[in-house]
């Protein structure tokens, strides 16, 4: 598997790569946006470790140039930013997941596999439930016919309640399939993302609420 590594620090960069290559991964390393976005254009890649302080691009905005080139490519940021705003902002500029410096190398390593593992599961690309469509594979929901724009995190706790619709799912559950954990995020990004996801769905158009299950989680059931 290829791994893109995207770290201007050399360090840092030769760190990371001499851990994911010594656990069988095939690395290439770039120090800025413009020879990321080269690279990923012309290469297999796997997956892309991102550093978010980069020089003439951020790595925000390098996850929303391959978010917008249809690539769906998991992809980990790594910062020292650990606000939960910062955390939402790269969330919502479709990266994966999100890992804070300094971090030990196993955990890095953990990231990487539980993505690897998640994309590999082999979900169905599509799911319908009332008048709502999701297609995992283009990152496309559409509610009554008509496109809902969301962020790929969006998309994928969306998807989580969809697939066990009818059924309580807990915010445990919720942070270690979306966040992969609950020890490194704000477990309040949960009610956050939730509330993008009920501003953005019309309820009575896509025939489907998520409810609240007090001091259990949430759930995705057929409007009556």
């Amino acid at each position: 598997m290829k791994i893109l590594v995207v770290e201007d620090d050399d360090q840092m960069g030769a760190l990371i790569e001499r851990g994911l290559q010594a656990e069988g991964y095939d690395t290439t390393r770039v120090s800025n946006g413009i020879d990321a976005l080269i690279a990923i254009s012309g290469d297999g890649f796997s997956l892309a470790a991102i550093d978010v302080m980069l020089p003439q691009m951020s790595g925000f905005e390098i996850c929303r140039r391959i978010r917008e080139s249809g690539s769906t490519m998991p992809v980990l940021l790594l910062t020292a930013r650990d606000t939960v705003d910062d955390r939402v902002f790269g969330l919502d500029s479709g990266a994966d997941d999100y890992l804070t410096k300094p971090f030990a190398f196993a955990e890095l390593s953990a990231r990487v596999r539980a993505l690897m593992r998640r994309r590999s599961m082999g979900a169905p690309l599509t799911l319908e439930i009332g008048n709502l469509v999701l297609d995992s594979r283009d990152l496309r929901v559409t509610v009554a016919g008509r496109a809902v724009s969301m962020s790929p995190k969006e998309v994928a706790l969306l998807r989580l309640l969809c697939s066990r619709a009818g059924t309580t799912v807990d915010r445990t559950t919720i942070l270690e399939e979306i966040w992969n954990g609950t020890s490194h995020i704000d477990p309040n990004i949960v009610d956050q993302y939730i509330s993008y996801l009920r501003r953005k769905i019309d309820t009575e158009a896509a025939g489907v609420r998520i409810v609240t299950v007090r001091g259990a989680g949430y759930a995705v059931e057929l409007a009556e």
